[in-house]
């Protein structure tokens, strides 16, 4: 469901054209992505005419399958296809019926996982998660961190369902509700959503926080109390240590972290939204000795702030940190910096990066904020 609303760049076809064609493939494993891998053969398509194969990403099925796919992008020329199940010919016996009628091929693309028992769920995100810690991060897959993860439940959904405390949905011409189908810019007019939820407040630890209408709060009711809770205690944090937020929103850590480091440390807070910066300042009040900057963080580390910092949380979004804010972050010298990161690719790569300046990941957890959508969200560890 999240981000579902930004639409695929448009892309030049490549030679003919595969859509509609339908395969029987064996399924592969899961991907990044809410889609598992498959191959298909293609008269025609290798050298000198001779068969090739094709990946295929597919959505709606699992590990082990056998189904019958339709392919929905590919032309000739592409380097791989995109296809959904639309047959189950042999099933997995993680599959499940999918508790929403909008849920299936060419319907509503908010939900990747419907399909599968919501425990299983977990477990093909954490198998996700170790294949981009190994495969872009160069951790070892025998590493007990990697090897011994585990996608942990959080309090606040039923079964999966109505977690989402806020959800945006198109309208339609007669003024009903509809959610665009995958990579797509059609509508599925829709009655009911069955992942949305109450809208919640902004309380974590009785400390209400002030947030600006439509500005960024995690939509798990469960989320801000465990990212907080699993912040402090992999930071731990001491009185006197100065603190670095980045990526602070309206200082959901950054308060916590004040707390714990006393009225006479320094906590700096950095977020390129001007008014959630304002605002983290308003919840931050009375609590250490804080200093609040708008602007991109990579900008605003290079002009200011150039000093010692014992503490670093992270909580970039979905594309990462990446090299710059790395640099900038272990040029400060911290003892300890929190990664909360909702995409694990952009984690790994970023731990890479940090591994380049001495830092090694120490401790890290995975959270099943987003159910029956692909995403996750992780918190690392990273220490000199």
């Amino acid at each position: 469901m999240s981000r579902q609303n930004r639409q695929p760049r448009e892309r030049k076809a490549r030679g003919i054209s595969h859509v509609g064609e339908r395969h029987e493939v064996v399924v592969g494993p899961v991907a990044h992505g809410g889609h598992c891998v498959a191959r298909v053969e293609v008269p025609g398509a290798g050298e000198d005419g001779a068969a090739a194969q094709r990946v295929v990403f597919v959505r709606h099925t699992l590990p082990g399958e056998r189904v019958i796919v339709e392919i929905t992008e590919g032309t000739a020329g592409d380097r791989f296809w995109r296809g959904d199940a639309v047959e189950v010919l042999e099933a997995s016996a993680q599959r499940v019926e999918a508790p929403c009628r909008f849920s299936g091929p060419g319907l509503c693309g908010g939900c990747d996982f419907q399909h599968v028992k919501v425990s299983h769920q977990r477990a093909l995100k954490a198998g996700v998660v170790k294949e981009q810690l190994v495969r872009l991060g160069g951790l070892e897959a025998e590493n007990p961190l990697v090897a011994g993860l585990r996608v942990e439940q959080v309090s606040g959904d039923k079964n999966g369902l109505h977690w989402r405390s806020r959800t945006r949905f198109a309208g339609t011409i007669g003024g009903g509700r509809a959610m665009r189908k995958h990579r797509s810019r059609e509508l599925v007019e829709i009655d009911e959503c069955l992942i949305e939820g109450e809208t919640v407040s902004h309380t974590v630890h009785g400390v209400a926080f002030e947030v600006a209408p439509g500005g960024f709060w995690q939509v798990h009711p469960g989320a801000p109390e465990a990212l907080v809770d699993t912040v402090l205690e992999f930071l731990d944090p001491q009185p006197g240590e100065a603190v670095l937020d980045l990526y602070a929103g309206v200082g959901l850590f950054g308060r916590f972290l004040a707390e714990k480091v006393g009225t006479e440390a320094r906590v700096v807070a950095i977020e390129g939204d001007e008014t959630a910066a304002k605002l983290a300042k308003k919840n931050m009040t009375g609590l250490a000795k804080i200093r609040t900057a708008a602007g991109l963080v990579d900008h605003v580390l290079r002009d200011q702030f150039d000093e010692p910092f014992d503490l670093v949380v992270l909580d970039p979004p979905r594309e990462g940190a990446k090299r710059k804010v790395v640099e900038r972050v272990v040029d400060r010298a911290p003892r300890a910096v929190a990664y909360v990161a909702c995409d694990p690719a952009a984690l790994a790569r970023d731990i890479a990066l940090f591994a380049e300046h001495g830092y090694r990941l120490e401790k890290l957890r995975a959270f099943d904020l987003f159910p029956m959508t692909h995403h996750v969200e992780c918190v690392a560890l990273l220490v000199r």
